[in-house]
């Protein structure tokens, strides 16, 4: 029984899951790794994620584990859909809670109007530039490290394409967009950018990720039912996953 069960792993899984707020993405794929191992007693087993999602957001990722692995790339490809939170009327360094506001702009003249309007300027190929507060690498460092010093550089802008945005809904100053992306999209650029457009200022207060190509979000595990079937594949045999 537990030779199955070894197999059923290492011979490759794709499973989606739930990341929550704060948790790296390593951090996932770290307890993944050890939960499998542990509860199932295997010795070593190849498991890593098919795109990373920021600390502060919350949503699905992929994790493959074993020969599944190999697949990753595959899915990395895939476009992204992400409801995002946005304020307006602020901005932040890194333009989302990482960092603290540093200037104000004015909102009054903003419309539920101007800015549906403005999100469909934004549709289609766009030439974004990613925030210094990333893991862009810049001469063998990581953006971020510089941002945390307090040293400005500048980063090359990116091609994306932005397929659906979607308002769905407006409370002055939070908003709600639904974005439907190419991969290596920055949300929190977006939220940037839009403040810029819109004549004001913005960061990013929230961000889920619903969608990675067919895959939703509302079929994906939290880590606590990922561990529930793993003590009932240990005890019957049998995987719900």
């Amino acid at each position: 029984m537990i030779e199955a069960r070894v197999t059923f792993y290492e011979e490759g899984q794709v499973l989606l899951f739930n990341k929550p707020v704060y948790w790296t993405s390593f951090d996932l794929v770290n307890k993944v790794r050890i939960l499998i191992k542990s509860e199932l007693g295997i010795r070593n087993i190849k498991v890593g994620h098919a795109g990373t999602l920021d600390p502060l957001a919350s949503g699905l990722m992929i994790i493959c584990t074993g020969k599944a692995t190999k697949r990753i790339e595959e899915f990395r490809d895939l476009d992204k859909e992400y409801v995002a939170s946005i304020h307006l009327g602020r901005t932040t360094p890194s333009s989302d809670l990482e960092t603290q506001v540093d200037r104000n702009f004015p909102v009054d003249h903003i419309t539920e109007e101007l800015v549906k309007h403005i999100l469909e300027s934004f549709k289609g190929e766009q030439k974004q530039v990613p925030p210094l507060h990333s893991a862009k690498l810049i001469k063998g460092k990581r953006a971020y490290e510089f941002a945390r010093k307090g040293i400005r550089k500048s980063l090359e802008p990116i091609s994306v394409v932005f397929r659906e945005l979607e308002l769905l809904s407006f409370c002055i100053p939070e908003i709600s967009v639904r974005i439907l992306c190419s991969k290596g999209t920055y949300i929190r650029s977006f939220a940037r950018d839009l403040g810029q457009a819109l004549g004001s200022g913005a960061y990013l207060s929230a961000l889920e990720r619903t969608g990675i190509g067919p895959f939703r979000l509302n079929t994906a595990l939290n880590i606590e039912k990922f561990k529930k079937n793993l003590e009932n594949l240990k005890q019957n045999g049998i995987s719900y996953v």
